[in-house]
């Protein structure tokens, strides 16, 4: 949520950066919600201190044993009315409140201008691009099986088997070891998550239609960002013990209602898949070092796994609803002649930490936390990525090295 003084101090130059991500600011709801809380937050201040110098008045009355009953009366009158603009005052700052829950969170000023993913910016790419396989993962393997997982859930749904199911495991823990190994304490948290969690980290309420929702109003998560970043929530830190770095291994569940008919095959886009997930918690001053430190924390994982891949800057136009800045790391896909998202590292600045009410404590009292996250990284998407860059025509693949402690043979059966 952004800082509503920054919209009473210039909402001209909120909206203006809103803009520069494609979002229109209704100016005229917010101002005159302000103008209406102004004339009621007056008018209650002035019945409460009416009501206080009256209620003293009938103490000192009743204490010297005169007549209180006119004076009982405005009380009575005084409370009746002020019951009556302090509801107002608050359905007011409701409607202020779910005003502020729909608009995005303003760009950070180093993030470049843009209108959409055309206008991101290509910051470094790392390793060589050795692979000529033009061979899609599905076409490679028989143990990703979608036609039986179509059978047992339906479309984009996914089983592995065997020697595949293998390198999962293997990746998941291989993740989760380099992120504890960089600092991360480690949760298992629940796969589905309440409405405050969701509206907290920004799902909600704008997002539901790409949520699962179950019978009893729960939602099964999108990312373990959910989880993790809420396990903060309405809690104050002391400034010393930051930063707060978690991650967690989860399944994701989304319902991908934005891209119908957009990788429609294999592991690239699913309603299930497995990520490992890194959240930090942090102080304005040093945000955007955590950031580059944990977008360096996924790229090592890339590293050890010997794939290529490129680093790229989101432009206003293409940064997520609760990001103020964003790079995303695209591991390269033979098959597909391109590189693909594996990983997005975001800071959400404040943004998440107004919604969910995380604060920090220092020197100078409290203040709400920035925090960060990122993949490190998508599970599937690092498989297939194994898969097509060392495939070599043979019905068996040799896994980089990496992953020795994790699997019984770095040659597998595909």
């Amino acid at each position: 949520m952004i800082n509503i003084k920054n919209l009473r101090d210039d909402i001209d130059a909120v909206a203006s950066a809103l803009a520069s991500r494609g979002y229109v600011l209704n100016k005229t709801i917010f101002i005159k919600l302000e103008s209406e809380r102004k004339v009621l937050q007056v008018e209650v201040e002035s019945l409460q201190s009416d009501r206080k110098n009256f209620s003293n008045e009938f103490g000192k009355l009743k204490s010297e044993g005169k007549d209180t009953d006119e004076l009982k009366d405005k009380i009575d009158q005084i409370n009746n009315t002020l019951k009556l603009k302090d509801s107002l005052l608050q359905d007011i700052l409701e409607k202020m409140h779910i005003y502020l829950l729909d608009i995005p969170n303003i760009p950070h000023e180093s993030t470049p201008v843009g209108k959409n993913e055309d206008d991101n910016v290509v910051l470094r790419k790392h390793g060589d691009i050795l692979s000529s396989n033009t061979v899609d993962h599905l076409d490679i393997t028989s143990k990703i099986d979608t036609d039986l997982a179509a059978k047992l859930a339906g479309s984009r749904f996914a089983v592995l088997k065997g020697d595949i199911a293998k390198l999962q495991r293997a990746l998941i823990s291989f993740m989760l070891d380099t992120a504890i190994k960089n600092g991360y304490e480690e949760y298992y948290v629940p796969f589905m998550a309440n409405k405050e969690s969701l509206t907290g980290t920004g799902q909600l309420p704008k997002f539901e239609e790409d949520l699962f929702k179950t019978t009893d109003n729960l939602y099964l998560i999108p990312t373990a960002e959910v989880p993790l970043t809420n396990v903060h929530r309405d809690t104050t830190t002391e400034l010393s013990k930051l930063p707060l770095k978690l991650t967690s291994h989860t399944p994701c569940f989304r319902s991908e209602a934005g891209s119908y008919g957009r990788d429609t095959k294999g592991l690239i886009r699913q309603h299930q898949f497995e990520k490992i997930e890194l959240v930090q918690v942090t102080h304005d001053e040093d945000s955007m070092n955590a950031l580059d430190g944990l977008l360096g924390n996924a790229e090592e994982i890339l590293q050890l796994l010997e794939l290529p891949y490129q680093v790229v800057e989101l432009c206003t136009g293409d940064i997520g609803f609760s990001s103020c800045k964003t790079f995303d790391i695209e591991v390269w896909m033979p098959s597909q002649n391109k590189y693909r998202e594996i990983s997005s590292c975001s800071n959400f600045s404040d943004f998440q930490a107004r919604r969910a009410n995380i604060k920090i404590k220092g020197e100078n009292g409290k203040n709400f936390a920035h925090t960060i996250n990122g993949s490190a990284l998508a599970v599937g998407r690092t498989l297939i990525a194994i898969l097509e860059n060392r495939y070599d025509g043979t019905d068996s693949i040799t896994l980089p090295k990496a992953l020795k402690p994790y699997i019984e043979n770095l040659t597998i059966a595909i």
